[in-house]
């Protein structure tokens, strides 16, 4: 599901979609964008996070927020278990 409503399976949108799902997409893409995969190269963490700005639609605004706010430690831990 996708916070503007454009996902699936049932195309929720907003507080519709459990807080757990929410966060859970972030830290999704995130992982997602940042590693290696048969298909492509990772990309490095600031372009992450200017794709992620780019289709900030797709996230529930305030945790999204907290999400850039510590966006630094999600890179530091990314860094150590990669």
């Amino acid at each position: 599901e996708r916070y503007d409503g454009g996902g699936y399976p049932t195309g929720r949108k907003g507080p519709e979609i459990p807080l757990a799902a929410r966060i859970v997409t972030i830290s999704d893409i995130y992982d997602a964008l940042t590693s290696k995969r048969p298909y492509k190269e990772a990309f490095p963490h600031d372009k992450s996070i200017t794709i992620m700005r780019e289709e900030s639609s797709r996230f529930d605004p305030m945790l999204f927020k907290i999400f850039l706010d510590n966006e630094g430690e999600f890179n530091r831990i990314r860094k150590e278990f990669s």
